[in-house]
């Protein structure tokens, strides 16, 4: 991996640009590909999108690529320190972004629900109240760099290891295509487990859209039973 980082290091910044750009559009037409078929929809259901949302998407993906090559810079400059390792650390560092991310997108979340910042901002989202899997991409500019920002100040905040990071952004495309995929892929039995009882489930985001009230959390469901923003109804 150390390897890697030392190749990218030598890659001019124009082709930095186009493999980012391309590695934020393929994550967006997987989530589309693989959300429509655990909908049990065909892949071509996602040329039924309209202009509109593809051009959302889209934006969100140029943006997203920004977040990308902003991460880089900050790296190639020293203030975001990544370790190269494969060790117990790549785990512990991937469970700390979980919950550290989980914790910081609620409190965003929470907040721009309970400001003017809804209206101007988060609305967009909040059209769907039975989402499809480009919902995910389906955001505001402003929220688009800010979930972006906060990952970074994670990131320049604390040394982290390049495979934790790793199982962490794959972890976050699982959450995010699942939360939007207007139905529960899991079945009932196995949402009844304790860990399955705790975390983000397709069903907890869906009723966030539903009723955006409760709910305010990503990955997991703990800080909303902290705070009492918790919708009990299996």
């Amino acid at each position: 991996m150390e390897a890697v980082l030392q190749t990218i290091q030598q890659l001019p910044a124009w082709v930095l640009w186009l493999i980012f750009g391309a590695e934020n559009v393929l994550i967006m037409l997987g989530v589309l590909v693989w959300g429509n078929r655990l909908q049990r929809k065909p892949a071509t259901q996602m040329f039924a999108y309209n202009p509109r949302q593809w051009s959302i998407a889209l934006l969100t993906c140029i943006l997203n690529t920004i977040v990308t090559y902003a991460g880089y810079w900050l790296w190639q400059q020293g203030y975001i320190r990544i370790g190269t390792s494969f060790s117990l650390r790549a785990c512990t560092d991937a469970v700390f972004l979980f919950l550290a991310m989980d914790l910081l997108m609620y409190l965003f979340h929470y907040g721009i629900h309970k400001t003017f910042a809804y209206q101007l901002i988060h609305s967009l989202h909040h059209a769907a109240t039975d989402p499809e899997p480009i919902d995910l991409f389906i955001l505001h500019p402003v929220e688009t760099l800010s979930f972006g920002a906060l990952w970074l100040l994670l990131l320049v905040a604390f040394p982290l290891n390049i495979y934790g990071i790793i199982i962490y952004l794959i972890i976050n495309v699982i959450f995010g295509m699942t939360g939007h995929l207007g139905m529960e892929p899991l079945p009932e039995k196995l949402r009844g487990w304790p860990v399955f009882r705790y975390l983000g489930t397709s069903t907890f985001h869906h009723r966030h859209h539903r009723n955006e009230v409760c709910n305010f959390g990503f990955y997991t469901s703990i800080w909303d039973r902290l705070f009492r923003t918790f919708d009990p109804r299996p």
